[in-house]
């Protein structure tokens, strides 16, 4: 049997000290005063928050088919463990982090809303009046998993599984929270100078973009990048079928952050679907144009990169602005990564050019196409002749960039002093199907011995 380590033993010691400490946590009345809620408000929230739960087992088969065939399960497993580990981080600590009590803006005081403390029992959120605490923790919640999850794709093919673990709940704590603080707390920094971000332009994909690259640049280059071999994608089907899962999830991520069943929810459906769409065309109409083949491959990206422009924008911009937005969006990603496939930089994925630039092109639009005809709580933009909410998005988009690049790359660094990073030469070679969990997507004849060493297998392994 594999010898094991103290470093083993400490998640199973972390949880069950949780675990543990949650059985002294006092139970408190729930929703002591419900007359202040909308039934159909809380309705369309619950199934919000479910639709935005589909989207990270959608994200593990987005990138899990666009990946070498050695490592599928691998880079599934670690986009799609962030569903556990971090629902937990938010119980524990996330939520009073991001939302509860403002130190200056920068952070929430984690004594607020401490394992859930006083979210079951206390009054609604004061920008989401008419359903329960517990319920915009939840939708919140859910946020909050899917955005360390989006910086596998950056890092797969070399990134050791349990180096990755760690990395999610730092960046959690250390990133994600304080920008959704500064964000969507009624006194965090960025909310208090007018920034705009509707669903998590800057809080998601921003943040998630700047971390991949910074993981990119720590890891340093896979070997196959560095001989620059050509990887055909493991399973195009299942990029399709995540593909569908994003864009079906996506409407409630966006649609969902009008936190209410009104207009402004359609509203966000719309210009969700419209950008989607018309980034999916723009993609691939502009490969044509450049001399490729339309694509299947073009398509879901284009489509990706079109959410998570339209994010920021859905509930403050009309719905034929959002055409313009996932359009342009679309082409600056395409000539993004056309540009970094001739560098060195080894974004396995193409994270930052789709996610990172992608949520800033559309934190820029909406600095120019929001209006307060669609939302009275938002702002007119630059081309309405308000110059102030352009230069304020600007502003709060170098803020965040600067703050997670700089945060998340400290991070990388730290976990490499703790536990390498990188799996070895051999085991990089090898795949970390095998390697890091046992298991093999594609018909192999290596797996692994209880002893930890390689050995053949007489029968081929599926998983």
């Amino acid at each position: 049997m594999k010898k094991i380590s103290f470093q083993d033993y400490l998640p199973f010691i972390f949880l069950a000290i949780i675990a543990i400490i949650g059985i002294f946590i006092p139970s408190l009345p729930n929703f002591a005063d419900t007359s202040k809620y909308n039934s159909a408000d809380i309705a369309w929230i619950l199934v919000a928050s479910s639709l935005v739960f589909l989207m990270t087992p959608g994200l593990s088969f987005f990138y899990g088919g666009m990946v070498n065939k050695k490592n599928v399960i691998s880079t599934m497993m670690q986009s799609f463990i962030a569903t556990g580990l971090i629902s937990i981080v938010w119980v524990v600590v996330g939520f009073s982090l991001a939302f509860g009590s403002s130190y200056h803006g920068l952070i929430g005081d984690p004594r607020t809303f401490f394992m859930f403390q006083h979210v079951g029992s206390g009054g609604p959120w004061s920008l989401a009046p008419t359903i329960p605490l517990l319920l915009f923790a939840l939708f919140q919640m859910k946020f909050a998993i899917i955005t360390p999850a989006l910086v596998v794709g950056a890092v797969a093919e070399r990134i050791r599984f349990t180096s990755y673990v760690l990395f999610m709940v730092l960046f959690s704590l250390l990133v994600y929270a304080p920008i959704a603080h500064w964000t969507w707390h009624p006194d965090g920094i960025l909310f208090k100078l007018g920034v705009l971000d509707f669903a998590g332009g800057t809080v998601v994909h921003i943040t998630a973009g700047c971390a991949a690259l910074a993981g990119a640049l720590v890891l340093k280059r896979r070997k196959d990048h560095i001989e620059k071999k050509e990887l055909q994608p493991a399973n195009i089907p299942f990029v399709l079928l995540g593909t569908g899962l994003l864009w079906f999830g996506w409407f409630g991520f966006n649609a969902g952050s009008a936190l209410s069943a009104g207009s402004l929810a359609a509203t966000a459906f719309a210009t969700t679907n419209t950008a989607t769409a018309a980034a999916g065309l723009s993609w691939v109409f502009f490969d044509v144009i450049r001399g490729r083949k339309p694509s299947a491959l073009g398509f879901c990206i284009g489509a990706v990169v079109g959410l998570v422009a339209i994010t920021p924008a859905a509930g403050f911009v009309a719905i034929p602005q959002s055409v313009f937005i996932g359009f342009i969006a679309a082409i600056i990603s395409n000539v993004a990564v056309h540009w970094k496939s001739k560098t060195s930089i080894d974004d396995t994925l193409d994270v930052f050019p789709c996610h990172g630039l992608g949520g800033m092109v559309g934190m820029l639009l909406t600095g120019i196409f929001a209006t307060k005809t669609i939302n009275d709580a938002g702002n007119n933009g630059w081309f309405y002749g308000n110059f102030e909410l352009f230069k304020n998005q600007v502003l709060g988009l170098l803020l965040v960039v600067g703050y997670s690049f700089t945060v998340s790359y400290g991070i990388f660094k730290l976990i490499n002093l703790i536990h390498p990073l990188r799996v070895s030469e051999e085991e990089e070679e090898l795949g970390l199907d095998v390697t890091q969990h046992n298991e093999n997507y594609h018909p192999s004849l290596i797996s692994i011995s209880d002893n930890g060493s390689l050995k053949e297998e007489d029968e081929l392994v599926h998983s």
